[in-house]
């Protein structure tokens, strides 16, 4: 148990906040994609999970991975963006509604999400009490009790930067929020695969990130109206 305190420490002090971003929505032409793959090689940890109150909604003991990996080293959940993107495509639709973050069967759901920087609103789906945390490394991001079944309380995430959730009443859920200034960004699937469109000619710095291994940065050079392919491997640090 202390190792794993320690990857989630250390992943959390990896994540430096910073101030959004102005970004400028316009229409693009000529833009080319990032698309590509993530894997992992090392071996899957997992932790146990032992619910110690509200079992009748929380269930019982288990193992949770701490990285999804397919047979062919294909990582889900992982999360791919560009930084430092001050113009270019629009938001897509469904980001103009405030995400949520649910408290469902002592578990956070979605686990991890990509969010624009903005309202975020947490909800209790339990008939227990949950008290909700999310953290910028050490520093609180919010931290609300929900007392009551359908609570929905709404808050801000203004900063870009990753933000680690977890719940003061049941000690073992653990979420993560990846908050963005700009629109491009993915999410893997099950295959490992994402792709990010319409970005403008230029070069970029490029995060893929997952909560053990932490982020792995590089330097991505994007030609107008030609996909850019990559293979990123990620290793525990």
């Amino acid at each position: 148990m202390r190792g794993r305190i320690a990857v989630f420490a250390l992943v959390s002090a990896a994540m430096v906040t910073t101030p959004a971003l102005a970004y400028d929505e316009g229409t693009i032409t000529g833009g080319g994609s990032i698309e590509g793959k993530i894997i992992y090689k090392g071996p899957v940890e997992t932790r146990k999970v032992i619910p110690n109150k509200d079992v009748e909604v929380c269930g019982g003991i288990r193992e949770d991975p701490l990285i999804q990996v397919g047979p062919d080293q294909a990582v889900e959940n992982a999360v791919v963006y560009l930084v430092d993107v001050a113009k270019g495509k629009a938001w897509p639709a469904e980001t103009s509604k405030p995400p949520e973050l649910d408290n469902l069967k002592c578990r956070f759901v979605p686990d991890v999400q990509v969010i624009r920087g903005g309202p975020l609103v947490v909800i209790n789906s339990d008939p227990v009490l949950h008290n909700t945390h999310g953290y910028y490394g050490k520093r609180t991001a919010f931290n609300m009790a929900l007392p009551n079944q359908g609570q929905r309380i709404p808050t801000d995430l203004t900063r870009a930067g990753t933000v680690k959730v977890d719940c003061d009443a049941h000690g073992w859920m653990l979420g993560w929020i990846y908050v963005v200034d700009n629109p491009y960004y993915a999410i893997t699937g099950a295959d490992g695969k994402f792709k990010i469109g319409d970005v403008p000619p230029g070069t970029y710095k490029l995060v893929a990130i997952q909560s053990l291994t932490g982020p792995n940065e590089q330097t991505v050079t994007v030609a107008g109206g030609k996909p850019t392919s990559l293979t990123i491997e990620l290793k525990k640090q």
